[in-house]
């Protein structure tokens, strides 16, 4: 059966996950502020839960209507078939929000549409109370200037929790925003596999400077080697009727054998904190790629470029990690002096400080608006020297 589905996206990456979408085979009908909408199947549903890096979660867009009273509401969520997803003992919280519309009461919104579905599952199942005691169906609803729409949350935990994250530091970036970092940087393009032919061919060399506990790293790794990142991981759409376990068992094996173990991957990471370096390399280990990643402790100022043609990708202190201005600032300043002496070398940094500009003295070559959590970064990349063949 064919589903109309949303991958939802942090602000900023709507595009990124749009590419994703489409690197995958699937046809994506609307972009908009945080959700990307495409069409696919029970085996879509599996596959991009499975493999999806820069999105949110996957929901299944159950309808869309306009209701102005609660009357209106209650009736029209009635009339849809709930009993076509929803088992007898199916867990259903409902979860939402209301903007600009005239049922603005978030409370009384959930309510109606909880008693909406109970009704229309009680005429189906011939009962009157549902315990709630199986898989869990979470409804969410979003009504915005009197528009409603309806979805079904695959997903479960976000897609951000890959299963990975054994110890953590402050501040810690979802693994969500740090793929797309990894994306935007088109870094795995540089990723060269051993050739016989060319036995001195190396791959490109990847440095986060400022690591903490390596989360960019560690999602950088997992696309150079290919690993799928829900590949150990369970969804919520695991325990759904509608859609049969072997789609799940065969995806699975599938993202198993898809991993590529051939790649050359150079990557190195680095961090002043000992503490963070251990939650580094503990995460690593749990992802499966501890043997493509190079920690250690070290302040970046003492970090040399002895490559060429590498990439930094960085999310140097900023906001309530931002401690002493002028040592961040330093920071800027080694990581312009390696740029400027390795013309070859280039820097993707994310930040909320506005003065990267004034402190490179030039223009970064793209700039893009991203949100770490709440707070509104910018994304500067500043290009290096292609490098001829």
């Amino acid at each position: 059966m064919k589903y109309e589905l949303i991958a939802t996206a942090t602000f900023g990456l709507e595009a990124v996950v749009k590419m994703e979408l489409q690197d995958l085979g699937y046809s994506v009908v609307k972009v908009e502020d945080g959700k990307v909408t495409f069409i696919g199947d029970e085996r879509a549903i599996v596959h991009t839960n499975m493999w999806l890096r820069t999105a949110d979660r996957v929901y299944i867009k159950v309808a869309e209507f306009k209701a102005e009273t609660f009357e209106e509401l209650f009736q029209q969520v009635r009339a849809i078939g709930w009993e076509d997803y929803l088992t007898v003992d199916a867990a259903f919280p409902v979860v939402g929000t209301s903007v600009k519309s005239t049922l603005h009461s978030v409370p009384s919104c959930q309510s109606i549409i909880k008693k909406a579905i109970v009704s229309r599952l009680s005429d189906f199942y011939v009962q009157n109370h549902f315990d709630e005691a199986g898989a869990n169906y979470r409804i969410r609803f979003s009504i915005l200037k009197n528009h409603v729409t309806l979805l079904l949350d695959t997903s479960g935990a976000g897609l951000h929790k890959r299963g990975y994250r054994a110890v953590d530091v402050a501040a810690p970036m979802k693994e969500t925003l740090a793929a797309a970092l990894v994306k935007l940087s088109f870094w795995k393009e540089g990723v060269m596999r051993r050739d016989k032919d060319n036995p001195d061919h190396v791959a490109r060399i990847l440095v986060d400077p400022c690591c903490g506990s390596g989360t960019i790293l560690i999602e950088a790794a997992m696309m150079a080697r290919n690993i799928a990142p829900g590949l150990n991981r369970k969804f919520a759409a695991m325990a759904w009727d509608f859609i049969p376990e072997e789609l799940w068992n065969e995806e699975r094996q599938a993202a198993y054998n898809a991993v590529d173990y051939d790649s050359e991957v150079i990557i190195k990471g680095f961090d002043i904190n000992g503490k963070a370096i251990a939650a580094a390399m503990a995460n690593a280990m749990e992802a499966g790629v501890e043997e493509d990643i190079s920690f250690s402790r070290m302040d970046m100022r003492k970090f040399r470029a002895d490559e060429s043609n590498g990439i930094i990708i960085t999310n140097p202190p900023y906001g309530e990690r931002i401690g002493d201005k002028d040592a961040i600032h330093k920071i800027y300043a080694r990581l312009k002096e390696i740029i400027e002496k390795d013309p070859t070398w280039s820097l993707f940094m994310i930040t909320t400080d506005r003065e990267v500009e004034k402190i490179f003295d030039r223009k970064a070559d793209r700039r893009r608006k991203l949100y770490n959590g709440r707070l509104q970064t910018t994304y500067y990349q500043f290009h290096g020297q292609k490098i001829s063949k």
